[in-house]
């Protein structure tokens, strides 16, 4: 009789025994991708065919190709585009940093990319810099170890230079800026004239009657803020009313810094009699601040805002501000990074500085005309 251990033994090996010689290769065979080679030998013809009817090569017969795409169809077969490309040493996608994605200004600059990429047959890789110089440099060696085939940037606002971007420029992998830029030889930068922006919204505060004009901004190490402080000091020159920078607040530009902003104006000894904010969401929390302290706009102090945001025609009164092309910055971006990829010999301008307008709307419109 046989031991009660060799039989628990023999009666536990025997079924695996069976399952590996038997089960587990069926269950491989139903689980194995089709590949060019097993359509072939579907068909019996020979793979190379089949691979250029799969891509309607026209020296194969209409026929053929549809009999080839039916049958690997039904086979289970998928082409491996991430294989083909890297072959081809390029992957189809496009590297996109940005400062922050909630804000309807980058939505739509980032809609405007997608629109172009999307037409010539690229996909977007989205990060986000949070606003840091230190996770920007990490955003973007993440996309350069991606793979991307070009790299699309607006720049956090503490990064200080350009240095991390020479993985990229040193093998001529293009890079364009645009919105928050800065000097970078052989890069491309797509801006509208923030100067000429900030002077005009200063200059029509100024002809509504300001005298006091209170400009809250960003960190002057990005264009934009620098910028549009250059054209509100400008327009205070030209009308010889004498700069003090005690009204210049630079904040984070968030709703909050805007709420803040409005408390510290409600503190100063003599209320300003103007506002001139960089961005909408701020110029909106300082509105809906100075209401709630009984400060009419624009009879006790004049708003104006930046980037015509959705948000400024929902505050009441409604918000001037400086219509800022989001769409089309995405698109040209976009555009000029594919022109890149497709051509390293195409001519492209340094700096493309795209058309802007303000839109004067009644929370700056002391005087009615």
């Amino acid at each position: 009789m046989q031991p009660i251990a060799e039989i628990i033994k023999f009666n536990f090996i025997l079924p695996l025994f069976v399952l590996f010689l038997f089960i587990i290769p069926f269950m491989m065979k139903i689980n194995k991708e089709a590949t060019i080679y097993d359509v072939a030998k579907t068909l019996g013809i020979s793979p190379s065919t089949v691979s250029r009817g799969l891509k309607d090569h026209p020296h194969i017969r209409k026929e053929t190709i549809k009999m080839i795409k039916a049958t690997a169809h039904e086979m289970g077969y998928q082409r491996n585009k991430f294989a083909s490309n890297l072959r081809q040493k390029h992957t189809n996608t496009i590297g996109v940093v940005v400062p922050r994605l909630n804000s309807y200004f980058m939505a739509t600059v980032i809609a405007g990319m997608e629109k172009v990429t999307n037409q010539h047959g690229y996909g977007l890789i989205i990060s986000q810099s949070q606003e840091s110089g230190k996770q920007e440099i990490s955003c973007v060696s993440t996309l350069f170890n991606s793979s991307v085939d070009g790299l699309l940037v607006s720049l956090a606002s503490d990064a200080r230079n350009l240095d991390h971007f020479n993985i990229f420029l040193n093998k001529n992998i293009p890079v364009v800026f645009f919105d928050r830029v800065s000097e970078c030889n052989g890069c491309m930068s797509i801006v509208i004239d923030n100067f000429k922006a900030g002077y005009e919204v200063t200059s029509h505060l100024i002809e509504q009657g300001c005298r006091k004009i209170v400009h809250l901004g960003g960190n002057t190490l990005r264009n934009v803020y620098a910028d549009r402080l250059r054209g509100y000091k400008q327009a205070l020159s030209d009308k010889k009313i004498l700069y003090d920078p005690n009204l210049v607040i630079i904040t984070d530009m968030s709703g909050q810094a805007g709420t803040e902003a409005a408390r510290r104006i409600l503190d100063m000894k003599t209320l300003p009699d103007g506002i001139f904010t960089s961005n909408d969401t701020s110029a909106v929390a300082i509105i809906i601040e100075l209401l709630n302290h009984g400060i009419k706009i624009p009879e006790d102090i004049a708003v104006a805002g930046f980037n015509n945001e959705p948000i400024s025609l929902v505050i009441q009164p409604n918000l001037t501000t400086v219509d800022y092309p989001a769409m089309e910055i995405g698109e040209l971006a976009a555009t000029s990074l594919i022109n890149k990829l497709k051509s390293a010999h195409s001519h492209n301008l340094s700096t493309i500085v795209l058309k802007h307008n303000l839109v004067i709307r009644q929370s700056s419109l002391k005087r009615e005309n």
